[in-house]
């Protein structure tokens, strides 16, 4: 019986389909390697919420050289100032998740700034940012001018009791030095006056060197060249052991205000819905980076100390932690950005 030829695939057919097959093997292939690929492969960003000089943007700095060492890729610092960091904040939550754009944020844009500027803030930072690691604290000081006739803070408190005009100094509406102030005013049972500086303590020093404003609460690395002159007197620190470099000069507990100052800090952050594993493998890499002896010492010439966390998971609970406490701070306080 004579076998129908058009029951038998056609040349260009077979062809095609064991085309198809390959090209399936191929994006399978393709798609394994993708998924397994070394991080990084290509040059990551490393946003920093304000300009060059701060201490934000120096510890990104000093983290991005040693990255590009550790991975042999190049980490870009990219300063991304405006908004009181909510342009930076922004602009990490909706970026790619694959681990090409981290940020360096602290205590003002990743816990304060949530509350701060929740009717105008389009995202919700500790819902919209991956928290990875904290990277370092600062230790403050509260400072008064130096004309000012005490030496205490319990002096400090029957002083203001009784002068009038008397400000305090912050970098800023809604800044942690403001809502310290404002919570240290309000302990202490006086008004003052609260004057932002949005230049921070490079206006913030002249200022109180002027009288311009009597009180402040100030990163000790900014201040310390004017204590040492004379030209501004430390009340105490809000770091929790009295600073060798001022053995005489209290803590804010011991002076009888356990809770109020701040040591800011600084942390590693990236896309929210980061894979753990991706999180887990930036965050092995931070921690070999800031717990290197070269970068401690590099750090602590500058007053700055390394602090990190012991996982990403105990990260994310401190800075929760950190938004409910300053969220409680802003309400009492009435304080929200327009």
């Amino acid at each position: 019986m004579p076998i129908s030829l058009s029951h038998l695939p056609k040349k260009s057919s077979v062809f095609g389909a064991l085309h198809l097959l390959l090209a399936s093997f191929g994006c399978i292939h393709l798609a394994h390697a993708q998924s397994s690929e070394k991080y990084p492969q290509r040059a990551v960003r490393l946003i920093v919420p304000y300009g060059p000089g701060g201490a934000t943007d120096i510890v990104a700095r000093q983290l991005a050289l040693r990255l590009s060492e550790n991975w042999g890729s190049q980490v870009i610092v990219d300063n991304r100032a405006g908004g009181s960091g909510t342009i930076a904040l922004e602009s990490v939550a909706h970026a790619s998740t694959d681990g090409y754009t981290l940020m360096v944020g602290n205590v003002s844009t990743n816990a304060i700034t949530e509350s701060a500027f929740a009717k105008t803030l389009s995202i919700k930072p500790s819902r919209d940012l991956a928290s990875i690691t904290n990277l370092i604290e600062i230790p403050h000081m509260l400072l008064i001018n130096a004309s000012i006739p005490v030496n205490t803070i319990k002096q400090l408190v029957e002083y203001a009791k009784t002068a009038t005009g008397l400000a305090y100094a912050s970098a800023g509406i809604g800044s942690y030095p403001h809502l310290d102030g404002a919570r240290l005013a309000k302990v202490m049972g006086v008004d003052m006056t609260h004057i932002p500086y949005k230049g921070g303590a490079g206006q913030i020093i002249p200022a109180m060197i002027s009288n311009e404003v009597q009180l402040t609460m100030i990163n000790l690395a900014s201040a310390m060249p004017h204590i040492k002159n004379g030209r501004l007197k430390p009340m105490a620190t809000t770091w929790p052991t009295r600073r060798t470099e001022f053995p005489d000069i209290p803590t804010m507990t011991e002076a009888g205000f356990n809770g109020i100052g701040t040591n800011a800090w600084n942390g590693l952050f990236g896309p929210a819905k980061m894979s753990p594993a991706l999180i887990n493998q930036i965050y092995s890499s931070a921690i070999k980076a800031m717990e290197s002896s070269s970068m401690k010492e590099s750090l602590a010439k500058q007053l700055i100390y390394v602090v990190t966390s012991t996982s990403p998971a105990q990260y994310v609970q401190f800075v929760n932690d950190e938004v409910t406490k300053w969220s409680a701070v802003i309400r009492e306080n009435n304080i929200v950005m327009e």
